[in-house]
């Protein structure tokens, strides 16, 4: 093993710089495509007809710190009229963990209208979020909702895809393991770039669900 590893060692090298020169290189694009459409205030953004919240993780049957800001900024665009739908897209793929439900639930419970608020249940990632948006739910514009160190993706994604797309960060306060998911960007944000390239598509499609039809939050989902 010794061996190998210096017969091979320059090649490591090598190897190690140029994935070093690919993330910086990816995420320079990504941000100095992005950084002008991404506000940090609800006054200050465009409206649009639809926002698009991105799920966040729960804590049982209430939101993360970071999946709350989210939602709370999102309701804020729908309460100032700065959007009238409401996309949430997240992971509900259990009992256990259903954000969904749970973001749904918090929406209706403060003061957005259930015929407003159209479920993408298989918004798995913030690609399948962002081509979903585009094939499933036939959206063209819409303000992306989710903290700052997420937005240069997911507005990048968005537009790339045929989603014209703006930002607005949810940034409130501190959030736990911040420092990490803001580092583990730069990788996420370089896959994003590779995902766009070859065309990924997602794991789920399913039936369309036109954003300007009937919502698919049933009166059944009321609490």
């Amino acid at each position: 093993m010794k061996n190998f590893i210096k017969k091979h060692f320059r090649k490591f090298i090598i190897l190690g710089i140029i994935a070093l020169i690919t993330i910086i290189a990816t995420n320079y694009y990504v941000k100095s495509q992005t950084n002008r459409l991404i506000y940090h205030s609800v006054n200050e953004v465009p409206g649009e007809k639809v926002g698009i919240i991105f799920g966040a993780g729960i804590r049982g049957n209430n939101p993360s710190k970071y999946l709350k800001d989210r939602l709370d900024a999102g309701i804020a665009l729908y309460k100032q009229h700065k959007i009238n739908i409401i996309l949430l897209s997240g992971d509900n793929g259990s009992d256990e963990h259903d954000e969904l439900t749970v973001m749904k639930h918090y929406c209706y419970e403060h003061g957005v209208d259930t015929t407003k608020i159209f479920l993408d249940y298989a918004g798995f990632d913030t690609y399948s979020t962002m081509y979903r948006a585009k094939h499933i739910f036939n959206i063209d514009k819409a303000i992306l909702v989710s903290q700052a160190y997420h937005l240069n993706r997911a507005v990048y994604i968005g537009n790339q895809l045929g989603v014209q797309s703006v930002g607005l960060a949810a940034d409130s306060g501190e959030y736990h393991n911040y420092r990490f998911v803001t580092f583990r960007e730069y990788f996420t944000i370089c896959k994003s770039v590779i995902d766009v390239a070859r065309g990924r598509k997602p794991h789920f499609l399913g039936t369309n669900i036109d954003i300007d039809g009937i919502s698919n939050y049933t009166k059944d989902d009321k609490r």
